[in-house]
């Protein structure tokens, strides 16, 4: 058993020396930051359903992470609010969080590669009854109703993605009066949110001037900022944008907003009946209907990408959140799509289509987000509530050592190496949770938590050693008690630690903010605790009990009392 905990000591401490740092992520109130409570206002007709709210915790964490904040905590509370907790922090760095996402469509004006090292795919000559190739994936044509039937496998195509795969697609023929060939692609668009905070747009990205954002789009190399305009565009602004799919393959030159997202009236995720697919369902209401219309019918008369440029632009339109480039369709019908409703077909696997729809439907939020207020902690003030907390647990241990001493004799020698021990394992835990994937961050309820469970730890000790003093005022041996008394004082410390751990579920659930902090590190100490006192005190008692100088009842070994008066069994051999 100790050989066992030795093992799993060194494995926690190899990671964390082997890690990116070796000391725990501090909280808000510790390392100081910013802190931001957001209010979820209903625009007039909607309602601030729970899907609005978690995507705008998404399209927050985008912009938070975007701006490089690392760490932020962003949790909702109730049904309405939204907090935003980010350790070292400015609050000019989250000052834009209350802006509502922007979805809009623009037509594609020109299409680049997204790093300068990217070689962009040229046409070139087919063999007669093929087409040129054609960096495209995916479609969306009119409602169903419209469409060819079931049996017609090839149905025309209106409107295709841009590739996130594979950069070199090859032709293949197509039948007269189909869709122009795609490539087959294992890519698939990730458009849960903008990358990147809204800061203000680059010179050049955004302007009403084509010739300005011409320049600009000549010279960005999306892999050195994936978001030009920072989230701030006019609709009437030609902007320059980049891919925000897995791949990020391009970068683009739009035009002003042909419709917005707050003209979606509906978008869904289903499969295709014809061709057992994923697609995305689109609706537009009354007046984004016409808008979607003319947009589509002004695309469809270009050039496909990459044969086209400004004005005219290109056979494509691109769905943009915040400034970047969710997906950019094709379209092959010449006259547009009409009625408001659309499909969107291709390669989706079912989160790709789950996210797509999500963008659509939640990208332009149907509430509005009021700032409520920003709070500020200085780093000094951080390193003051640190430094009392540890002052504080300080002073908690010491007198558990004193106490276990004094009452315990030698047997709190085992107390305080249980104590050390447990202390290590969870400063390891905790740095590298802070620094996983997880983002755990140490807060002062935090550090609370753990100075409260120390108490629990020596709790378990004191019922096992007063156990072991029961066996011995009957007569028996150290090594014998040490055996007869761990049943039921296993059976004991198992209830209480139960009893803490569901407290500190329950809390975790129900709680919110750095209430959760608490919890977490409760129901870890008290598993720390389990752990501890089933393969490192009990095994070292055992060990301890075996040698002759324990076995004696001497006054200093703390089981002396414990033998006044009782007649010892023998000696085992």
């Amino acid at each position: 058993m100790l050989a066992t905990v030795a093992i799993f000591v060194v494995a926690l401490y190899l990671g964390m020396l082997l890690g990116p740092a070796q000391t725990p992520a501090l909280g808000l109130d510790l390392r100081g930051g910013t802190q931001v409570i957001l209010t979820a206002k209903p625009i007039t007709g909607t309602k601030v359903t729970k899907g609005a709210l978690n995507q705008a915790v998404d399209i927050i964490r985008a912009r938070v992470n975007g701006a490089g904040v690392g760490g932020a905590q962003i949790s909702t509370q109730g049904s309405s609010t939204i907090v935003v907790s980010a350790p070292g922090a400015s609050r000019d760095q989250l000052a834009a969080l209350d802006q509502t996402a922007l979805l809009r469509f623009r037509q594609v004006l020109q299409v680049g590669p997204y790093a300068s090292q990217t070689i962009v795919p040229v046409p070139s000559a087919t063999p007669s009854g093929a087409v040129s190739p054609s960096p495209i994936t995916k479609s969306i044509s009119p409602a169903a109703k419209q469409r060819k039937p079931a049996h017609d496998v090839m149905r025309p195509s209106l409107l295709q993605r841009l590739p996130m795969a594979s950069t070199t697609p090859s032709p293949t023929p197509t039948p007269s009066g189909t869709a122009s060939p795609t490539p087959s692609t294992s890519g698939s668009p990730t458009p849960s949110a903008s990358p990147t905070a809204p800061t203000g747009p680059a010179p050049g990205t955004a302007s009403t001037d084509l010739t300005t954002v011409e320049a600009a789009f000549a010279k960005w190399d999306c892999s050195t900022g994936n978001n030009p305009t920072g989230g701030i565009d006019a609709p009437t602004d030609y902007i320059v944008s980049c891919d925000n799919t897995k791949d990020r393959q391009f970068k683009y030159l739009l035009a002003p907003a042909g419709t917005e997202g707050s003209e979606i009236s509906s978008a869904s995720a289903n499969i295709d009946p014809t061709t057992n697919q994923w697609l995305v369902n689109l609706k537009f209401n009354g007046s984004g209907s016409s808008h979607w219309l003319a947009l589509t019918a002004k695309a469809a008369k270009q050039p496909d990408v990459p044969n086209c440029t400004p004005p005219a632009g290109c056979n494509a339109v691109a769905i943009v959140l915040d400034g970047v480039v969710q997906s950019a369709p094709r379209i092959t019908d010449p006259n547009g799509i009409p009625g408001g409703q659309a499909q969107i077909t291709g390669n989706f696997s079912q989160s790709d289509a789950n996210n797509l729809a999500n963008v659509l439907k939640y990208g332009a939020l149907p509430l509005k987000l009021v700032t409520q207020s920003v709070s500020s902690i200085s780093a000094s003030l951080g390193s003051d509530q640190l430094r009392g907390g540890l002052i504080a647990g300080g002073i908690g241990l010491v007198l558990v050592i004193l106490y276990s001493l004094l009452y315990y004799r030698a047997l709190g020698l085992v107390t305080i190496a249980s104590l050390l021990l447990s202390g290590g394992i969870l400063y390891a835990v905790t740095t590298l949770l802070g620094h996983s994937s997880l983002g755990y961050t140490l807060s002062l309820p935090g550090i609370a938590g753990f100075i409260v469970a120390v108490g629990i730890t020596a709790d378990s000790f004191v019922v096992f050693f007063e156990r072991i003093r029961d066996e011995i005022r009957e007569g028996r041996r150290l090594r014998s008690g040490v055996e007869r008394a761990w049943p039921r004082a296993r059976r004991t410390i198992i209830s209480a630690d139960a009893v803490s751990l569901l407290a500190a579920v329950v809390l975790y659930l129900v709680s919110i903010g750095d209430v959760r902090g608490f919890a977490f590190t409760l129901g870890l100490s008290t598993l720390s605790d389990l752990f501890i006192v089933f393969f490192f005190t009990k095994p070292l008692l055992a060990v301890l009990a075996r040698s002759k100088a324990f076995d004696s009842g001497a006054a200093w070994t703390g089981i002396g009392r414990a033998r006044s008066g009782a007649v010892l069994e023998p000696r085992e051999a």
